[in-house]
């Protein structure tokens, strides 16, 4: 079985409807976000490069466990899944606190 697709597409998947049916901080929205994807996204891809490059992985992935798709740099598509999941929750996160009364 694929789990690191799974859990990475449930990730994904959960924090988008958190934003959608529950938190509604309009983050998607917003060009900031958008544009703060795009610069953890060009970093995420010289570390992750780095990292994940066939030549010589520092980071070793079961093939068994992913689907073997990689993006630039030989970077296995489920990651960028788990960054995107992990840098929108924060940020949700950030936002709902930010428009709640101290």
């Amino acid at each position: 079985m694929r789990e690191y697709t799974v859990w990475s597409a449930v990730a994904v998947l959960v924090v988008v409807a958190l934003e959608v049916l529950w938190l509604g901080t309009g983050l998607f929205r917003t060009s900031q976000y958008w544009i703060a994807m795009a610069i953890v996204f060009g970093f995420q891809c010289l570390v992750d490069g780095w990292l994940t490059k066939l030549s010589a992985p520092v980071v070793l992935y079961g093939q068994d466990h992913m689907l073997g798709v990689r993006a630039p740099w030989d970077i296995p598509v489920e990651d960028f899944a788990f960054g995107f999941a992990m840098v929108t929750l924060a940020l949700l996160f950030w936002e709902a606190r930010r428009d709640q009364p101290e």
